[in-house]
């Protein structure tokens, strides 16, 4: 089985109310369309992880990052191909989260980390990332 060595951001942010949220977007495209997941994508030849998901965020979403701890390694078999997913807790430097290849996005909290319909990879790490909430 091939296996898919890709980066996930995950994106932080403290609210004025100081509740700590966490971005999380929605597939516009292919074979996982309007799944939920972190945003990030594959890593290219000679590539750091940080460096992929600094330019993969750019990308997507328009947006400079700071690619802080590695929270974990996701490893995950999907039908056709293994995932292998690197996570980092990231923050905006700047840009605005523009969706350039999603279809919707949202801040989601402690309280309504599990309400979208996330990815399996994906789903895997949340009782990791509320503890990060």
């Amino acid at each position: 089985m091939k296996t898919i060595h890709v980066v996930a951001a995950l994106i932080f942010r403290t609210t004025p109310e100081d509740t700590r949220q966490l971005f999380a977007t929605q597939r516009g495209y292919g074979e996982f369309k309007d799944g939920w997941e972190f945003p990030g994508g594959k890593v290219e030849p000679g590539e750091s992880p940080q460096d992929a998901l600094k330019r993969e965020i750019r990308e997507e979403l328009a947006t400079e990052i700071e690619v802080g701890d590695y929270i974990s390694t996701i490893e995950y078999d999907y039908p056709t191909f293994h995932l292998s997913m690197e996570c980092y807790a990231c923050s905006i430097i700047s840009g605005r989260l523009e969706l350039l290849e999603h279809e919707n996005a949202a801040w989601l909290s402690k309280e309504t980390l599990r309400t979208v319909s996330w990815l399996p990879a994906d789903l895997s790490i949340l009782d990791k990332v509320e503890k990060l909430l």
